[in-house]
């Protein structure tokens, strides 16, 4: 393009200062030091990194990142060429590859614009979306595929819900426990009043011991929920602190998430607009001047991209441990809850068996009864 103009555009660095510095690579195994090349002739003046490829040489190294100008491989200049012609430069280069670059002082406050702040949002709308959904509304999003954590947080919400069911079918059951002990205290009292008026000796004394094993089996009740209220607590620790402070992580990794996606949809935006113009043959201005917008996006895309992976893998290992203390709580749990249960109805099968007392002989005192002309009763010593 630049060959047709009259004219060259001046570099339009939008306030954004370089610094000129010197790279030396080692290239890995495949002979390449990871690195994605962008602009260069003959639409823009500069040749600058779109990407850094994790685990590279560049990417180890750590000094040149996206949206640096590339200016000399090996001492020689790189102006005028195109990208294609300066990746063969590095490509020919044996083992070791000196960049010359000029460091892009991007400070990422400049690329979170309006559009991006905008397009978050519509990344957490269409997050609750289904894809159909949102391809009828006409919305585009960039989207993450074979996303694994997807199914660790929906395994997350399952998790949550049998716990709260356990809390809930725990409390069921200690209230009943309660009201039984209650009921079992009750036929203690009645047994024994019955048992202090008997006058048979025999039968007084089988009755006392009777409401002597019910108030017994009220006691081992009682204890038997003192054995199992803990469990509320520890499922209530689990349930309101251990998940809500994972979903916590996981909030502030979905608006790292989303903010990466929104860098990444623009890139894509742009994109299609630098090859729609060199399609109409009409020159993008930020293209011709440099492409210092573009750059600066790109370079705020690695820097999200290296905070959501930092914020992914804290998600993964919490979600990691939380399932941990999941396995290891609801086995000690269930063991617990099986234990006290069967002692409890060890207990009370040892009580019953000692009061076995029946058949009871029991003294009987006959009345006269008579009847009156009109139909009633009348009972008589």
């Amino acid at each position: 393009m630049f060959s047709d103009l009259d004219y060259d555009f001046e570099e339009d660095k939008l306030g954004i200062p370089t610094v000129p510095g010197t790279v030396t690579l080692k290239k890995d195994s495949q002979n390449v030091i990871g690195i994605s090349i962008g602009g260069g002739a003959q639409h823009c003046p500069c040749l600058y990194i779109v990407q850094v490829f994790d685990n590279t040489p560049a990417s180890l190294d750590g000094t040149i990142a996206a949206g640096d100008e590339i200016t000399g491989v090996n001492g020689k200049s790189v102006k005028g060429k195109t990208k294609v012609e300066v990746a063969k430069m590095i490509q020919n280069v044996k083992g070791e590859v000196t960049i010359h670059y000029n460091k892009l002082q991007a400070d990422p406050k400049q690329g979170k614009s309006l559009d991006i702040v905008l397009k978050k949002v519509k990344h957490r709308l269409v997050e609750n979306l289904s894809s159909g959904t949102a391809d009828a509304l006409g919305l585009s999003r960039a989207i993450l595929c074979n996303d694994g954590l997807v199914k660790r947080l929906e395994e997350l919400e399952k998790t949550g819900e049998f716990y709260r069911g356990m809390m809930e079918h725990t409390k069921r059951l200690l209230r009943s426990f309660f009201e039984l002990s209650q009921t079992h205290r009750a036929f203690g009292d009645v047994f024994s009043v019955i048992g202090v008026r008997e006058p048979q000796p025999a039968a007084s004394e089988a009755f006392v011991k009777f409401a002597d094993a019910h108030r017994s089996i009220e006691k081992f009740g009682i204890g038997l929920l003192k054995t199992i209220k803990p469990m509320l607590s520890d499922l209530n620790t689990y349930l309101n602190k251990a998940i809500p402070d994972t979903k916590l992580t996981i909030r502030k990794y979905l608006d790292v998430k989303f903010e990466y996606l929104s860098y990444c949809l623009k890139v894509k935006e742009m994109d299609d607009e630098e090859y729609s113009s060199i399609a109409l043959g009409e020159p993008l201005y930020r293209v011709g001047t440099g492409n210092y917008e573009y750059r600066l996006i790109l370079r705020c895309r690695q820097e999200a991209r290296a905070r959501f992976a930092k914020m992914r893998k804290d998600v993964l290992e919490k979600i990691e441990l939380l399932d941990q203390k999941h396995v290891h709580d609801i086995v000690f749990q269930l063991q617990r809850f099986v234990s006290a249960m069967s002692k409890y109805n060890d207990q009370c099968y040892e009580v019953l068996k000692e009061a076995d007392i029946f058949p009871i002989e029991v003294g009987w005192h006959f009345r006269e009864i008579s009847r009156p002309r009109q139909g009633r009763f009348v009972v008589g010593d």
